[in-house]
Protein backbone atom coordinates (compact mmCIF):
# COMPACT_ATOMS: atom_id res chain seq x y z
CA UNK A 1 0.00 0.00 0.00
CA UNK A 2 1.07 3.22 -0.78
CA UNK A 3 0.16 7.30 -0.70
CA UNK A 4 1.39 9.36 -2.76
CA UNK A 5 1.13 13.08 -2.38
CA UNK A 6 2.08 15.27 -4.43
CA UNK A 7 1.07 19.55 -5.81
CA UNK A 8 2.80 21.04 -2.63
CA UNK A 9 5.14 24.40 -4.03
CA UNK A 10 6.28 28.10 -3.51
CA UNK A 11 2.84 30.49 -3.38
CA UNK A 12 2.43 34.10 -2.15
CA UNK A 13 0.26 34.81 0.83
CA UNK A 14 -3.28 35.27 -0.80
CA UNK A 15 -3.03 32.07 -2.94
CA UNK A 16 -4.01 28.66 -4.04
CA UNK A 17 -2.37 25.21 -4.06
CA UNK A 18 -4.16 22.17 -4.37
CA UNK A 19 -2.64 18.60 -2.51
CA UNK A 20 -3.40 15.44 -3.97
CA UNK A 21 -2.99 12.12 -2.07
CA UNK A 22 -3.31 8.64 -4.85
CA UNK A 23 -3.51 5.55 -3.22
CA UNK A 24 -2.54 2.57 -4.23
CA UNK A 25 -2.49 -1.35 -3.63
CA UNK A 26 -5.71 -1.01 -1.83
CA UNK A 27 -9.17 0.96 -2.19
CA UNK A 28 -9.63 3.75 0.96
CA UNK A 29 -13.21 4.26 -0.50
CA UNK A 30 -15.40 5.72 2.80
CA UNK A 31 -12.38 4.94 5.16
CA UNK A 32 -10.90 8.04 6.70
CA UNK A 33 -8.37 9.81 5.08
CA UNK A 34 -6.79 13.21 6.52
CA UNK A 35 -4.39 15.34 5.85
CA UNK A 36 -1.37 17.04 8.43
CA UNK A 37 1.23 18.98 8.45
CA UNK A 38 4.91 19.82 10.09
CA UNK A 39 6.28 23.07 10.21
CA UNK A 40 9.84 23.46 11.04
CA UNK A 41 10.72 22.78 14.59
CA UNK A 42 7.05 21.85 15.14
CA UNK A 43 4.95 18.74 15.68
CA UNK A 44 2.97 17.11 13.09
CA UNK A 45 -0.63 18.76 13.36
CA UNK A 46 -4.00 17.82 11.97
CA UNK A 47 -5.69 20.08 9.53
CA UNK A 48 -8.20 17.84 7.62
CA UNK A 49 -10.17 14.74 7.44
CA UNK A 50 -12.92 13.25 5.18
CA UNK A 51 -15.07 10.02 5.63
CA UNK A 52 -18.52 9.28 4.85
CA UNK A 53 -20.04 11.99 6.13
CA UNK A 54 -17.97 15.00 4.68
CA UNK A 55 -14.68 16.89 5.69
CA UNK A 56 -13.81 18.21 9.16
CA UNK A 57 -10.98 20.88 9.54
CA UNK A 58 -8.47 22.56 11.94
CA UNK A 59 -9.86 25.52 13.21
CA UNK A 60 -6.61 27.49 11.79
CA UNK A 61 -8.02 26.47 8.19
CA UNK A 62 -11.35 25.85 8.57
CA UNK A 63 -13.13 27.99 5.93
CA UNK A 64 -9.95 28.56 3.98
CA UNK A 65 -9.01 24.55 2.72
CA UNK A 66 -11.27 21.79 1.35
CA UNK A 67 -11.14 18.49 1.33
CA UNK A 68 -12.62 15.90 -1.01
CA UNK A 69 -11.81 12.42 -2.49
CA UNK A 70 -12.48 11.09 -5.96
CA UNK A 71 -13.14 7.20 -5.16
CA UNK A 72 -12.90 6.29 -8.48
CA UNK A 73 -9.34 7.58 -8.43
CA UNK A 74 -8.56 6.34 -4.98
CA UNK A 75 -7.27 9.87 -4.34
CA UNK A 76 -7.44 12.39 -1.97
CA UNK A 77 -7.48 16.31 -2.25
CA UNK A 78 -7.20 19.19 0.13
CA UNK A 79 -7.83 23.11 -2.11
CA UNK A 80 -5.74 25.56 0.16
CA UNK A 81 -6.86 28.94 -0.46
CA UNK A 82 -6.36 32.69 0.72
CA UNK A 83 -2.80 30.72 2.11
CA UNK A 84 -1.18 32.29 5.04
CA UNK A 85 2.56 32.29 5.55
CA UNK A 86 1.75 30.13 8.94
CA UNK A 87 0.42 27.45 6.25
CA UNK A 88 4.28 27.14 5.42
CA UNK A 89 4.83 23.01 6.22
CA UNK A 90 5.65 20.08 4.81
CA UNK A 91 1.59 18.21 4.41
CA UNK A 92 1.26 15.03 4.93
CA UNK A 93 -1.83 12.72 3.75
CA UNK A 94 -2.99 9.49 5.84
CA UNK A 95 -5.40 6.55 5.61
CA UNK A 96 -6.85 4.56 8.30
CA UNK A 97 -7.00 1.14 7.41
CA UNK A 98 -10.46 0.53 9.09
CA UNK A 99 -13.10 2.84 10.87
CA UNK A 100 -15.62 5.19 9.57
CA UNK A 101 -15.45 8.77 11.74
CA UNK A 102 -12.88 10.56 11.50
CA UNK A 103 -9.53 10.92 13.72
CA UNK A 104 -7.47 14.01 14.77
CA UNK A 105 -4.56 12.04 16.01
CA UNK A 106 -1.83 10.77 14.16
CA UNK A 107 -1.76 6.77 15.44
CA UNK A 108 -5.34 6.30 14.47
CA UNK A 109 -4.03 6.59 10.76
CA UNK A 110 -2.34 3.40 9.42
CA UNK A 111 -0.64 4.80 5.78
CA UNK A 112 1.33 7.76 5.03
CA UNK A 113 2.45 9.78 1.75
CA UNK A 114 6.02 10.91 2.14
CA UNK A 115 4.77 14.46 2.42
CA UNK A 116 4.69 17.68 -0.14
CA UNK A 117 6.34 20.78 1.00
CA UNK A 118 3.84 23.54 0.92
CA UNK A 119 5.85 27.02 1.28
CA UNK A 120 3.95 31.00 1.60
CA UNK A 121 5.85 33.80 1.24
CA UNK A 122 4.75 36.88 2.54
Amino acid sequence: VQLQASGGGLVSAGGSLRLSCAASGRSFSNKPMAWFRQAPGKEREFVAAITRSGGNYADSVKGRFSISRDNDKNTMYLQMNSLKPEDTAVYYCAAAGSGIIYYTRLEKYDYWGQGTLVTVSS
